[in-house]
């Protein structure tokens, strides 16, 4: 088994499973891979790329190689240059690290708390930005 992300305008629209890659038996003739194959199922997509549920922050879980940075899922850009999906920035302040990965300007605190983002917080003091959740 395989996924496959459907990409328009270098946006993931929509993430599929599919006959895994090495599996070209039942490939309908003409084509030379399942992205290929796919992409007719999804004429009004620019692409239609494979990509690894095993793959996040360019790392394999399992030891293996990585492959496209990390899985696709809906709404990723897809940077073609790299050959990687990358997920939404989600701060304003956060940089995308070399594995493909958004990181806080500040690390979290190491505790055994738990801490959310503030980028309010950040913006008035950027030595500031995690905070520590509290329960009920």
């Amino acid at each position: 088994m395989a996924h496959y992300a459907f990409i328009k305008d270098n946006i993931v629209t929509e993430v599929i499973v599919g006959k895994d890659e090495d599996d070209t038996s039942t490939l309908p003739d003409g084509f030379a891979d399942w992205e290929a194959y796919y992409l007719t199922k999804r004429p009004d997509q620019d692409a239609c790329k494979r990509t690894s549920y095993n793959t996040f922050g360019n790392q394999h879980k399992d030891g293996g190689t990585p492959f496209r940075g990390n899985y696709a899922s809906k709404g990723d850009t897809y940077d073609n240059a790299n050959d990687v999906f990358i997920a939404p920035q989600p701060y304003e302040s956060w940089v995308l690290n070399e594995n493909y990965v958004w990181e806080a300007p500040i690390p979290l605190p190491d505790n055994d708390y738990f801490y959310f983002w503030h980028e309010g917080v950040y913006q008035e003091d950027n030595n500031k930005g995690w905070l520590k959740a509290t329960g009920n």
